[in-house]
């Protein structure tokens, strides 16, 4: 055992902190360029519409998700534990300027989730009235290999389906226990039954669940960082200031005492940004794909607020929290802030909310990895109806395994399971990124064409217009 756990260190050491940092950075920075910066002019817009399409109610064709419901899910997978803890470690060994690149990741990360969302739209399949897809079908059928799509479909699979929530359910079982005194074993017990009934109900449960939990759940974390950074607004302007020069020169904030390093303080916030949103590792597209969407390109905008939302909204306040109410401490050794990251959130919450700070806390990870739970099998889902041709048995089965992940996750120790599944993350993310540069110029013929058909359609109404005037 001690020899597995040194060899998935090293492959996971290599993967992360060389060959993927660099491949995921550098597509999104490629295809920011290529699709002429997007993050400054389709955002917004997208935003608008996306708060309209709210308001109207719109409706999904039987088989599909609404656009909202596809980012729900794709959302409810983005933000999990790796939100709250996963980014108080990169402060704890990045230091505050390691915010400043996880928020560059995350810019450059939109452009790559755009692009894989327009190709899960175009290459999707329709499998017993359900609409599927993701990047093993757009590597399937837009690159034409099936054993790279193969390969990518059993990845996922044993990194989300099984081993992610394996950790995920570890987090429910032990923060709930930490901070109310439950028995794991009962959080276990009502954990797998909530879970089940929303898998049993399919796609439309699935959906249903996310466009409600979801906003719900997001906006009562990044209300209650606003709380704590409006009780202590007097660290605000001095936190801005110590994390654009700590992502500089950390030196000049204390990284001499603390041994961080510029490289050290790059590499935590990209790493960190790029895992926690997700863009390019090729798991959100995997809802995005069966969005009613009116042209893929759209689709791709609303991907891109989910990157928004994930990393500028719940990663950032994360960070404010930590910073403004002090429990970031720079006066101790990087070792034991990377040992202490897990409860630096819990005490800035509890410095603005007393005893009731540890429970806001325990409530809102529940509700996240409950989230990505959830977020998480239907995206293995899609990979299990690839890998054995959508035969519904053997999607029932699935639904068994993941339940039973579930509850042994909640007894062990979930460190080693979580090395597991970064480095299944890892080795998704691979042919994907591979996929992505590859058919690089059907992503921008599709923004083309979106954009050639607006102008048509604009062009046509205002013909009309001037007719009727």
């Amino acid at each position: 055992m001690e020899m597995m756990n040194l060899v998935v260190d090293g492959v996971n050491k290599v993967l992360w902190d060389y060959i993927l940092i660099i491949a995921l950075f550098g597509v999104g920075i490629y295809m920011t360029v290529r699709l002429r910066f997007p993050q400054f002019t389709r955002l917004m817009p997208a935003l608008k519409d996306m708060v309209a399409a709210i308001i109207r109610k719109e409706k999904a064709e039987e088989g599909k998700m609404s656009p909202f419901q596809a980012l729900a899910t794709s959302v409810a997978a983005q933000v999990g534990t790796g939100n709250i803890v996963g980014v108080a470690t990169a402060i704890a060994a990045g230091g505050p300027g390691a915010a400043f690149w996880m928020l560059v990741s995350a810019f450059f990360g939109m452009a790559t989730i755009f692009s894989e969302a327009v190709l899960s739209q175009k290459y999707r399949e329709k499998k017993n009235g359900e609409w599927v897809g993701g990047p093993a079908y757009y590597i399937k059928n837009g690159l034409k290999s099936k054993a790279l799509g193969m390969f990518f479909a059993v990845s996922c699979i044993i990194a989300l389906g099984i081993v992610g929530v394996m950790v995920q359910s570890n987090s429910v079982a032990g923060s709930v226990s930490s901070a109310f005194g439950v028995p794991v074993f009962a959080v276990a017990g009502v954990l797998a039954v909530v879970v089940a009934l929303i898998l049993m109900g399919g796609m439309g449960r699935i959906a249903s669940f996310a466009e409600t939990v979801v906003p719900a759940m997001a906006g009562l974390y990044i209300l209650g960082s606003l709380l704590i950074i409006l009780f202590n607004i007097g660290s605000l302007l001095p936190v801005i200031k110590m994390i654009f020069l700590g992502a500089f020169m950390p030196q000049a904030i204390g990284g001499g005492v603390l041994g961080i390093t510029v490289q050290q303080t790059v590499r935590f916030g990209l790493a960190r940004g790029l895992f926690s949103n997700e863009a390019g590792m090729g798991s959100t597209p995997h809802s995005h794909a069966v969005a009613d969407a009116k042209h893929p390109a759209e689709q791709g905008f609303t991907a891109m607020i989910g990157v928004f939302i994930s990393t500028f909204l719940i990663c950032l306040s994360t960070v404010m929290v930590n910073l403004t109410s002090g429990a970031y401490n720079v006066g101790i050794s990087a070792a034991e802030m990377t040992a202490t990251a897990t409860v630096m959130t819990q005490t800035g919450f509890a410095a603005g909310f007393g005893a009731f700070g540890g429970m806001f806390l325990s409530i809102c990870l529940s509700f996240f990895s409950l989230t990505t739970i959830v977020g998480w099998y239907f995206f293995a889902e899609s990979n299990v109806k690839l890998v054995f041709n959508s035969k519904a048995l053997t999607v029932n089965v699935f639904k068994g395994v993941v339940i039973s992940a579930l509850v042994i996750g909640t007894l062990i120790d979930a460190a080693f399971v979580w090395k597991l599944a970064d480095l299944f993350m890892g080795l998704m993310a691979l042919p994907n990124i591979i996929a992505i540069l590859m058919l690089s110029r059907e992503v921008v013929d599709i923004l083309n064409h979106y954009d050639s058909t607006q102008a048509e359609e604009e062009a046509f109404e205002l013909v009309e217009a001037e007719l009727a005037a």
